[in-house]
């Protein structure tokens, strides 16, 4: 609980000290953000804003997760390692992204096909690792970082998959989330936010897999003794510190990222964020309730798939005034801090009854 505590306070204070030098020196050299000739002209005053504020988030993530393990004289596991595995290559990928849109003074940065390889090199690679049944990936209990099945709050054996389907499964997820989370970081503070929700529930449930974990000291007995709805999951307890770890980072980054922001994450954080959450999911059991911890990146991506399709159905008609949802309203006159807000808002009801699912399924098995 220190280790986790330790990571969380950490990271906000190297991310909102480590953000402000950002501003100065990604100002001081241009890098600045290009804003879309189409999109809401309000946004237009938002040129030059420095970008690329992810990488504050990934580093201050990282070091303050080996700070904390160093402090508490704990040994990082398997599970955290490839978690910022995911977390850091996804924001090498967004950050090659953010760097040519600036050197090249675009608003395109990699090619959607480079983009799409770079995403899915670095997913698959995650996804072979944390299902290989090999030391240092498997422990003593024979447990490997993610289930060979897909999951709701933990393994559904009707839904176990071959191990070649599966990993296409979990690069299909981390594609789908990273991109998600991207999409949903069109409006100050409004990923940052909604990704601190996210990850504060991860580190909750983690904490819970590890008290109730099977095999461990805190183990839920029914009336013969017996466990019961205990969790077979690997290393929760520091699961939860890169958790919290993060959390601390978006909380930090939020206090100059809020509107009007002065600095934006770009592709990098916002990569490195959506990939992590899916890594999570993945190594919690948690992957289709993931569909309600991040529901609000779920909505964001169904308005540009309606979008798109409605408009090629139509022949030129649009379904919303703009796409993802959040251009919509402010195209229909409300204020930008005011879409964010109740953004925010909605994507804490779908955390909320998330984690409500969450914990009603360990009581109704327990």
């Amino acid at each position: 609980m220190k280790a986790i505590l330790l990571a969380g306070g950490l990271s906000l204070i190297f991310t909102i000290i480590g953000t402000r030098v950002a501003i100065r020196v990604f100002a001081a050299k241009g890098y600045g953000q290009l804003i879309r000739d189409d999109g809401p002209t309000s946004h237009h005053t938002k040129r030059g804003t420095p970008t690329m504020g992810g990488l504050v988030i990934v580093v201050a993530t990282v070091v303050a997760y080996l700070l904390a393990k160093l402090m508490t004289g704990l040994a990082p596991s398997a599970s955290a390692w490839l978690l910022l595995f995911l977390f850091v290559g996804l924001g090498f990928v967004g950050f090659l992204d953010d760097f040519i849109k600036i050197y090249k003074q675009r608003n395109l940065g990699l090619r959607s096909k480079a983009k799409f390889i770079g995403q899915t090199v670095v997913a698959a690679v995650f996804g072979w690792l944390v299902l290989w049944r090999v030391h240092p990936f498997v422990n003593e209990r024979g447990e490997t970082p993610a289930g060979h099945a897909i999951s709701f709050t933990r393994d559904i054996d009707k839904l176990a998959l071959p191990t070649g389907f599966l990993i296409l499964f979990i690069v299909l997820l981390i594609a789908g989330t990273s991109n998600a989370v991207n999409l949903t970081d069109g409006l100050d503070g409004l990923a940052a936010g909604a990704s601190m929700m996210v990850f504060g529930a991860y580190t909750l449930m983690n904490i819970w897999q590890n008290n109730q974990a099977c095999g461990g000291r805190r183990v839920a007995l029914d009336f013969s003794g017996t466990a019961a709805s205990c969790y077979h999951v690997r290393d929760p307890l520091d699961l939860a510190v890169v958790a919290a770890a993060i959390t601390g980072a978006c909380f930090g980054f939020l206090w100059y990222n809020a509107s009007p922001a002065q600095i934006f994450m770009g592709d990098t954080g916002s990569l490195a964020l959506g990939g992590a959450v899916a890594g999570m999911a993945v190594m919690t059991r948690t992957e289709l309730l993931l569909a309600l911890l991040g529901g609000l990146f779920v909505v964001q991506t169904m308005s540009v798939i309606l979008q798109v399709g409605y408009f090629k159905v139509t022949k030129g008609k649009r379904l919303f005034r703009m796409a993802p949802l959040h251009h919509h309203f402010e195209l229909l006159g409300w204020e930008e801090i005011t879409v964010v807000i109740r953004f925010w808002l909605i994507g804490a009801v779908f955390v909320a009854t998330g984690l409500g699912l969450f914990y009603a399924e360990w009581v109704s098995g327990a």
